[in-house]
């Protein structure tokens, strides 16, 4: 028992270290780039100013409605989305469910993983976002949303 205990503990530090502070430079970016594509992105109907902030090898993994593959195809269906009848449900974070990870290669930071809790109409799915840092911009590359 004692040993599970203390298991238990140390996987629990290591995955808690692993992740980097919300004071952190790299935490406050990433919170902000998510507020931008998604506050004032997707509910604003704004598909040009998420454009700025996604990947050019971009990919959704969505576990109701399936994969959507590159940039100029996922905006094109938010542009027509937005003419048509809107996107419906708005999205709004979770407060506190936000968590990043740093992602290096041979000591130089390179991406991150972003994790959270986010609220669609009457479902609180979660989603897991792989960002790159290229040329001093943070872009989305990939997107898992689940549990809805």
């Amino acid at each position: 028992m004692k040993h599970s205990l203390l298991i238990l503990v140390l996987l629990f530090s290591v995955f808690a270290l692993s992740q980097v502070d919300k004071d952190s430079e790299l935490y406050k970016k990433l919170a902000i780039n998510d507020s931008m594509l998604f506050t004032e992105g997707l509910n604003k109907c704004n598909p040009k100013l998420m454009a700025k902030y996604i990947h050019s090898d971009f990919e959704f993994y969505h576990d109701k409605g399936g994969i959507n593959k590159g940039k100029d195809q996922f905006i094109i269906g938010l542009e027509q989305q937005c003419a048509g009848e809107g996107l419906g449900n708005k999205r709004y974070l979770v407060a506190g469910s936000l968590v990043v990870y740093p992602l290096y290669n041979k000591g130089e930071l390179y991406g991150a993983i972003q994790h959270g809790e986010h609220n669609f109409g009457d479902s609180t799915p979660k989603f897991t976002h792989l960002w790159l840092l290229e040329n001093n911009e943070w872009k989305i590359s990939r997107v898992l949303s689940y549990d809805h």
